[in-house]
């Protein structure tokens, strides 16, 4: 996902100035550097950026950014024509970007820490530079004239003139000294203070020991260290003297994925309850991480002019203020709450039922165990049944299923340069059209790791791009997940929700790699915040699709295809709890709300304010001393932008319904997807890019803003008769 910088967007480029206008041409030629071509003979760095052959190299990859853009502010000062302005943006846009995104990917997943130092001081390096050039008049100043100016523009050429300049303008470019100065610093703060966010959550995931051994099942062992505890209690990591050793347990490290395996899967209550109360209440260096993060987003916000930095945020989406979204999201809460209070019912009854307690109450470390159970029952679903569909080749097979069916492409593997990757189990593929040559490449990073970053994102490396009117630079994406196991792919099995993240991640990276703007300013993902993930929604369906399980989901040992009534079975699963999952998403929304939107005049707890919301807006319950909110990184990476999710969720089914789900693989279908979609990236209105893909009825306007038309989706979730009677009930 792209990291919104305020101010210059972090993506400019042109190779060198051009005197051309520039359209896409049937003849194009598709231009790619040595280092990400197919002849890989000549050694390269990471990436393919000749810079990175070591971790030093960072420094000469940010000098050379700053040299070249340098050259080109110096050419706009010289006032060429309003397109060779927007072009050269552009370009010093790309410059900076490699490096921004290059040094982002490495420090998420790089096992040197050399590297990872060196990409951390060029982040640093870069960031600051970027504030130079955000609060530089004469580009800003030929911005604004090219944008005036600019009447034999294409569209995409007016869009990229109209949001450097707004971009300026978010940066406080048009403020006094003494207040741009204070932006920029609140601007270098609010990055540092996300920094610390995401490696408090990474140097401090929370433990707890468990003995002895047998009170974690066993087929959940392999995810957990081995402990020994001496005849003094005292719990230790090696065997040490066999006479002091008392028995063998376990040491759970409280990240997200192992939470979620023992919480699962573990019957004994006190374990999960142990579990789920360290789990939700680390890293605590964060509290004051988030109290200083939102202080300094909201004296940010107020400089500029707003009343919150939700609003500040907002204003280019299409949302476009906060006033559009939390009406969606209180209206969403209250229609879902009958379903989801059913749901938890059944949950506790169950829990009565087993535990022969009357009235014992549903626990949160409860939740998921006992739905998981009544999944399985219901169902009559293995997860271990499943799991031998899904090797990890076979589900590679799916991608490439995809891109062959829909977009008559081929996704195919090829040969890493010497230097360019950062682990020996990371793949390169490169999306082939057999028409149009090579579209783009992807590196996949899939395996788990010590100090890699621990969720699944798309990672965008370099953008694509216009060069001439017969070349154009090739998108090049990282697709990160954190799947378990060997590396030896063939014996790896996914979990059917983790194939379900592989294809949520793959419509992203498909998004950037199927992107044709002319600027990369607007490549791919490089769209409306609240526009981004739709297309990873999208693909999500497919993992769930017979049509599309049955060409890739094959046994591992009889190469048998997946049975259709094992596919009913998990999509029977899926629906039993869909209330239930979609409240905790409304919850995760309203806290990113609530922390970005206006500050109350007595300031509040964080903690208590999360508290509350979860009280309001969830069947389950509040546990005392768990603090959720200091380990979930949305609210650094999507500030007050986490909607989002739910507004993709909305738009998706529509498109599912509309355009994919009578024939989910046509080339009808991808061919629809790709032109009056995917290629487009940011260069059209979100709103002409949705309805032009699937007509009338997939958004409104409200109060300012556009929401999604929410009957498909709710239709999907079973919701619509249920909304039905609540409103009779009320009545």
């Amino acid at each position: 996902m792209r990291i919104p910088i305020h101010g210059l967007h972090p993506k400019f480029l042109l190779r060198k100035i051009l005197n051309l206008r520039f359209s896409l041409h049937p003849k194009t030629r598709y231009f790619r550097s040595r280092a990400v071509s197919r002849d890989n003979g000549v050694p390269t760095g990471l990436y393919g950026f000749d810079h990175l052959k070591t971790a030093k190299g960072f420094r000469r990859f940010v000098d050379d950014a700053i040299e070249r853009s340098g050259e080109l502010v110096n050419y706009i000062s010289k006032m060429p024509s309003s397109s060779e302005i927007i072009r050269a943006m552009d370009e010093i846009s790309d410059a900076v970007c490699s490096v921004v995104d290059s040094a982002e990917l490495c420090r998420q997943t790089h096992p040197d820490r050399e590297f990872v130092d060196e990409a951390n001081k060029a982040s640093m390096r870069i960031n600051e530079y970027l504030h130079y050039l955000n609060t530089n008049h004469t580009l800003y100043n030929a911005v604004k004239r090219a944008e005036h100016n600019g009447d034999s523009f294409t569209k995409e050429a007016h869009r990229a003139a109209h949001y450097l300049r707004v971009d300026f303008e978010k940066g406080g470019i048009h403020l006094c000294n003494e207040k741009l100065d204070r932006v920029n610093q609140l601007h270098i703060d609010i990055l540092q203070l996300c920094r610390e966010f995401g490696e408090n959550i990474i140097i401090d995931p929370g433990h707890v020991d468990i003995f002895p051994a047998s009170r974690i099942p066993r087929h959940i062992q392999y995810l957990l260290k081995p402990i020994y505890q001496s005849t003094s209690g005292v719990s230790l990591e090696s065997l040490g003297s066999p006479t002091n050793v008392k028995g063998k347990g376990f040491r759970i490290i409280t990240e997200p994925q192992t939470v979620s395996s023992i919480l699962q899967s573990t019957p004994d209550d006190e374990v999960r309850k142990m579990v789920y109360v360290k789990g939700n209440s680390v890293p605590h260096a964060n509290f004051k991480v988030l109290d200083e993060l939102i202080a300094a987003r909201h004296e940010l916000a107020q400089i500029m002019g707003y009343k919150s930095y939700a609003e500040f945020v907002m204003k280019p989406n299409m949302a476009s203020s906060p006033e559009v979204v939390m009406p969606f999201l209180l209206e969403m809460s209250r229609m879902v709450r009958p379903k989801a209070d059913e749901e938890i019912k059944k949950i506790r009854d169950l829990k009565r039922e087993k535990s022969c307690q009357r009235y014992v109450d549903l626990e949160p470390w409860d939740e998921t165990y006992y739905t998981a159970m009544m999944k399985s029952s219901a169902c009559n679903l293995d997860p271990s049944v499943v799991a031998p569909y899904f090797p990890l080749p076979q589900c590679i097979k799916g991608l490439k299923v995809l891109v062959e069916s829909l977009f008559g492409a081929r996704f195919d593997s090829v040969p890493l340069a010497r230097g360019e990757t950062w682990h020996p189990s990371v793949l390169k593929m490169c999306l082939h059209h057999p028409e149009e040559g090579d579209l783009g490449y992807l590196y996949l990073d899939l395996y788990s790791r010590k100090g890699k970053y621990p969720g699944c994102a798309s990672f965008a490396i370099k953008g694509g791009r216009r060069i001439s009117e017969t070349e154009y630079q090739l998108p090049v994406v990282a697709l990160v997940c954190n799947f378990s196991g060997s590396h030896d792919t063939s014996a790896v099995w996914l979990n059917h929700w983790e194939v379900e993240t592989l294809f949520h991640e793959f419509g992203h990276a498909l998004h950037s790699l199927l992107s044709r703007t002319d600027y990369q300013h607007f490549s791919g993902t490089r769209v409306a915040l609240d526009l981004a993930e739709t297309p990873s929604n999208l693909f999500e369906y497919y993992a769930w699709d017979y049509r599309v399980l049955r060409r890739f989901a094959r046994h591992h040992s009889t190469g048998e295809a997946i049975p259709e009534k094992l596919v009913a079975s998990i999509q029977h699963a899926r629906d039993m709890f869909q209330a239930t999952e979609l409240q905790r998403q409304i919850f995760y929304a309203l806290i990113d709300q609530t922390l970005f939107g206006e500050q109350p005049p007595v300031t509040r707890g964080t903690s208590s304010i999360v508290a509350d919301l979860k009280r309001q807006h969830t069947s389950g319950k509040h546990v005392e001393g768990t603090h959720l909110h200091i380990r979930f990184s949305h609210l650094i990476n999507y500030g007050a932008g986490y909607y989002s999710y739910l507004y993709a969720k909305c738009f998706a089914a529509t498109i599912w319904k509309k355009l994919c789900q009578d024939d989910p693989l046509s080339l009808t279908t991808g061919t629809a997807l790709r032109t009056k979609f995917l290629q487009h990236g940011g260069a059209k209105e979100p709103a002409e890019l949705l309805n032009d893909l699937v007509g009338d009825g997939i958004l409104r306007y409200s109060n300012g803003g556009i929401v999604p038309d929410i009957t498909s989706f709710l239709d999907e979730v079973r919701l619509v008769e249920e909304d039905k009677r609540s409103r009779l009930l009320r009545n």
